[in-house]
C-alpha cells in the first residue's frame, strides 16, 4: 500500500473535499483524485461517493477513514523511534541486580528516569546478588548492580552495604549500636542462602574470626529473616540495603573494629556497546545514590569500608 495515496484519502476526507485539502496536501485537485483512485482500485471498494461536484465518504470509506489515521499515526510514530534510535534517545536497557536493590534503590529511582527518558525502555533481571555478575558476563544485561571488584568490568560506585546483625527490641543486642562477630558464636543465626552476596561477606569474616556460626534456618527471603527475628531471641544477618522495619533492632557487624560489607557499583562490560541512555541511566543513579542510599545511617556508627577505585569512562 502506497502510503501518500492513504495520507491523501484522509486529509481529503477529513478536510470535506478535495479543494479543503489541496493546501495541506500540495497537490492539484487531479493529482489528488488519482491518488484517490489508486487507492480505491487496490483497495477494490469505493471510498468516496460523488456527488454533483462534491464528494461524500462510503460506509466503507467512514470504516477505513478510522483505521487510517491509526495507521498513519503509528507509522509517524515508528519514524520517531527510528530516530531517537539513531541518536540514541531511545532503546531498551536490561539491568541485573538483586531483589534488595529492586525494592530499596530502583524502586524510586526508575520513576523519576522514565519521567525523563520516556523513550527508553528498563529492563529488570533479578538474581541473587552472588550470580548478577554472571549475567554481566554472558550478556545478558547491559548494566549489573554487583558488588565492587576487581572483576574487569568499568564500574561507578553507589555505596557502602554493611552486613548488619537484626535481633528483636527484647533482645540483649537492642542497646548496642554496633557488635563484634565474635560475639554471635553462642546465638542462633538466621542467615540468607549462599547466593547472597552479603552471606559471603559473612562467612569469611567468620572464618578469620575462627567462629562457627549456629545456624538454625537459610531463607531466600530477608523479610523472613526479620520477621523471626522479631518475634524471639534469634539473630537475623541481613545487609544494609534491605528495609528494617521500626519494629526490630538492626547494628553493624565488625571484626575486631573494622566494618564487614563491600561497596556497590554499576557495572558495565567495557567490550559491549553502551548506547548514551544507558550512560544517562548511570549518571543518574550514582547522583540518586550519593544522596539516598538506604542504610547510610548505619555507616555513622562505625569506620568506612575500604572504597574501591572507580571507572569514570
Amino acid at each position: 500500500m502506497d502510503l501518500r495515496q492513504l495520507r491523501t484519502f484522509v486529509v481529503v476526507a477529513e478536510a470535506g473535499g478535495f479543494a479543503a485539502a489541496q493546501q495541506q496536501l500540495r497537490l492539484s485537485q487531479p493529482a489528488a483524485s488519482r491518488q484517490i483512485q489508486g487507492l480505491e482500485d487496490e483497495l477494490g471498494i469505493p471510498l468516496f461517493d460523488r456527488v454533483g461536484r462534491g464528494i461524500k465518504l462510503t460506509s466503507e470509506g467512514e470504516d477505513l477513514l478510522r483505521r487510517g489515521r491509526r495507521l498513519l499515526q503509528d507509522v509517524e510514530s515508528f519514524g520517531e523511534r527510528a530516530r531517537a534510535l539513531r541518536t540514541g534517545h531511545a532503546g531498551a536497557l536490561r539491568v541485573g541486580c538483586s531483589t534488595q536493590h529492586m525494592e530499596t534503590v530502583l524502586a524510586n529511582f526508575l520513576p523519576s528516569f522514565r519521567r525523563k527518558h520516556p523513550s527508553v525502555v528498563i529492563e529488570l533481571v533479578e538474581d541473587g546478588g552472588a550470580r548478577v555478575p554472571d549475567r554481566l558476563q554472558r550478556g545478558d544485561v547491559h548494566l549489573a548492580i554487583i558488588p565492587a571488584a576487581d572483576d574487569g568490568y568499568h564500574r561507578r560506585l553507589l555505596a557502602p552495604v554493611h552486613v548488619l546483625a537484626a535481633v528483636s527490641p527484647r533482645h540483649g543486642f537492642a542497646s548496642r549500636r554496633k557488635l563484634e562477630i565474635a560475639e554471635l558464636a553462642e546465638e542462633s543465626l538466621l542467615l540468607l542462602r549462599r547466593d547472597f552476596a552479603s552471606r559471603g561477606w559473612f562467612d569469611a569474616a567468620c572464618n578469620i574470626a575462627h567462629v562457627r556460626p549456629r545456624v538454625i534456618l537459610e531463607s531466600a527471603a530477608p523479610h523472613t529473616l526479620l520477621a523471626l527475628a522479631r518475634g524471639g531471641n534469634d539473630v537475623a544477618i541481613v545487609p544494609s540495603n534491605v528495609q528494617i522495619p521500626a519494629s526490630v533492632h538492626a547494628l553493624p557487624l565488625l571484626h575486631r573494629g573494622a566494618s564487614i560489607g563491600r561497596w556497590t557499583a554499576v557495572a558495565w562490560d567495557p567490550q559491549r556497546f553502551l548506547a548514551p541512555y544507558a550512560k544517562s541511566f548511570i549518571d543518574e543513579l550514582v547522583a540518586y545514590c550519593g544522596k539516598h542510599y538506604p542504610g547510610r545511617k548505619f555507616a555513622k556508627h562505625v569506620s568506612p569500608l575500604p572504597r574501591p577505585e572507580e571507572t569514570k569512562g
